[in-house]
């Protein structure tokens, strides 16, 4: 009877544990955004009014876990001082944009129930995250898992800040991206989400792109929780209008898919971005400067055998127009274009 015992505790210890790793019955909706795109940006705004109308709260972000409990402080606000300081400390970088701020101010008016979850290493640690572990330990909440969560979140962005050679580490920041989210998830018990993030970041291809080729974080969460992972690329699928425009003396038909906003970043105001139609055989001999750019940075689907053309404005208005054709060629399994001289 003794070993009888033994044996049924042992059982239940096992399918205790069992239950433990079970994965969560929830479902978790990808979305991958170029960074910047108002049109994107309102896109998002659509899907998670039919998410939220669904029964979905939880709105998972590419922010660290501090900025998200910012955002999350913020909506009980009756102002946006918050949300001013958060915007403040992007400073830099694409998440300064103002149809990102504009975003965020439309969930709260029409979605006040939304529950944000940042997922990524901690950005603006010197900043947005001191700040965070300041407000908490004057609210006495040093002890809290939350201020630990934050001081993990911090160390994060410091190791990603410092990686080899003083150089960003976004294969630590890859795998960190996906522990993250699943510690969010797993959290939840059950509820579905929605997430946004860089497009690099959603695919579920078993090697798709990132710095130094490794599965990226859609893929991992794929490989963890299977079916229950749900991915589209929010790439722009019509242009706004169609140009005429004049290269090398010849008169293409443009497809304008855009401007997009870089303020904060560098010295650069904007982007524009063009397909010349039936263009690939009059530059497909035309020589490279050596610069390519991979596919995720265009805010529409490149194909082979296609000529983009992009427009770079400066804060002081200065306008570069630069040409990329896409010859077929990959870079970690993501299509790339590469830019070549015009004459």
């Amino acid at each position: 009877m003794k070993k009888i015992v033994v044996a049924l505790i042992c059982l239940a210890s096992l399918l205790a544990g069992c239950a433990a790793e079970a994965k969560p019955a929830g479902q978790i909706y990808l979305y991958g955004e170029i960074h910047g795109v108002e049109a994107i940006y309102n896109r998002q705004l659509e899907l998670w009014g039919g998410h939220y109308q669904r029964g979905l709260r939880h709105l998972f972000y590419e922010m660290p876990y501090f900025t998200a409990e910012w955002l999350n402080l913020w909506m009980q606000a009756d102002n946006d001082d918050i949300l001013d300081a958060v915007y403040a400390d992007a400073e830099g970088t694409n998440a300064q944009n103002p149809y990102l701020f504009a975003l965020y101010q439309a969930i709260k008016r029409d979605y006040p129930e939304t529950v944000f979850h940042g997922t990524d290493v901690g950005h603006q640690y010197e900043t947005t995250g001191a700040r965070y572990l300041a407000y908490l330990a004057e609210n006495d909440l040093a002890n809290s898992p939350s201020y630990k969560l934050a001081q993990d979140n911090i160390a994060q962005g410091h190791t990603y800040q410092n990686g080899p050679g003083n150089n960003v580490d976004n294969v630590y920041r890859e795998n960190a991206m996906a522990v993250n989210f699943i510690r969010e998830f797993n959290a939840l018990d059950g509820e579905s989400v929605m997430g946004i993030y860089g497009a690099a970041h959603t695919r579920l291809d078993a090697m798709e792109y990132t710095t130094q080729s490794v599965p990226c974080m859609g893929n991992q969460l794929k490989v963890r929780y299977g079916e229950a992972v749900h991915s589209e690329d929010l790439k722009i699928t019509a242009p706004e209008r169609t140009d005429v425009i004049t290269v090398a003396g010849k008169d293409y038909d443009a497809a304008y898919f855009g401007e997009y906003d870089l303020t904060g970043f560098q010295n650069y105001k904007s982007r524009a971005y063009w397909r010349l139609e039936n263009a690939y055989d009059d530059f497909k001999s035309s020589p490279t400067t050596g610069d390519v750019q991979p596919a995720d940075s265009y805010p529409m689907v490149v194909e082979a055998g296609q000529v983009y053309m992009v427009d770079y404005t400066t804060t002081d208005g200065v306008v570069t127009r630069v040409y990329y054709r896409a010859d077929g060629d990959k870079w970690n399994g993501m299509p790339v274009t590469a830019e070549f001289t015009v004459e």
